[in-house]
């Protein structure tokens, strides 16, 4: 089962402040909960109690009044704890309130750029002899340094979790059923993928999952899911397997590497 961004009522994402973010396309709960069950396999523990801010900044309009025990509810059914809201209209500022969400501003979520380092102050060299010509060179800008890749050499047990934030993941020993790893660019699993496997976790729709034993309970790149609730395909069961995003419809590919 996979589904699109664009299709869903619901869509996660990670920000620099350690919660997660909702971005809600509708305020009922039971549109979202049959959403969240479509998504995330109907796995109630497939978060890890992480903070979620709900972001309603999508919504063209919002009810009189807002269910927010049914939202609550429903988010902690997966494991995750509401903390707060952003983009919510004035009128619903006070209900969020009693039900214990805090106003956040939403210019929290926009990262600012660093600050430039102060300049110690060069002193003015003596003036050059009328006859000469000082030119100076061009400063040529130093490559970018991208995250190294992040290589894990011990089995992932489960429960566990591995965020490779800005780089590939690279799993030596294998991923246990219950564990779940995720990185910012491509997964390869050189051991038995068991677990949750999410790739292209900040949107990069060019990220791959690669396993030499495929038989994880969910994968996912840039955000299209897909479970394995009724089991492996036997073509890729136990084998060599790439899965990427098509870019024509996003759906996920799930393909058998022939290695020999």
């Amino acid at each position: 089962m996979s589904a699109t961004a664009s299709a869903r009522p619901i869509e996660f994402r990670n920000t620099t402040l350690g919660a997660t973010v909702a971005l809600l396309q509708s305020a009922e709960p039971s549109t979202l909960a049959d959403a969240m069950h479509k998504m995330l396999g109907g796995m109630p523990d497939f978060f890890n109690d992480e903070a979620v801010i709900l972001d309603f900044g999508a919504l063209g309009q919002l009810p009189d009044r807002v269910d927010w025990a049914g939202l609550q509810s429903l988010l902690r059914r997966y494991r995750l704890q509401p903390i707060g809201v952003i983009h919510l209209p004035e009128m619903h500022h006070e209900p969020a309130r009693r039900a214990g969400l805090a106003l956040i501003d939403p210019s929290h979520f926009v990262a600012q750029p660093p600050a430039e380092p102060a300049r110690k102050p060069v002193p003015a060299p003596a003036p050059a002899p009328a006859a000469a010509t000082t030119v100076n060179p061009p400063s040529v800008p130093g490559p970018a340094t991208a995250a190294p890749t992040m290589f894990v050499d011990r089995p992932l047990r489960s429960g566990q979790q591995v965020y490779a934030r800005g780089t590939d993941l690279v799993l030596l020993a294998g991923v246990s059923p219950g564990a779940e790893v995720i990185a910012d660019g491509s997964i390869h699993c050189y051991g038995p993928l068991r677990g949750r496997a999410i790739a292209g976790a900040q949107g990069d729709h060019a990220a791959r999952i690669l396993a030499s034993n495929f038989g994880p309970e969910l994968v996912s790149i840039a955000g299209v899911y897909r479970t394995f609730e009724r089991g492996i395909p036997e073509a890729f069961a136990g084998k060599p397997t790439l899965v990427r995003l098509n870019g024509a419809d996003h759906t996920l590919n799930i393909e058998a590497l022939k290695l020999d």
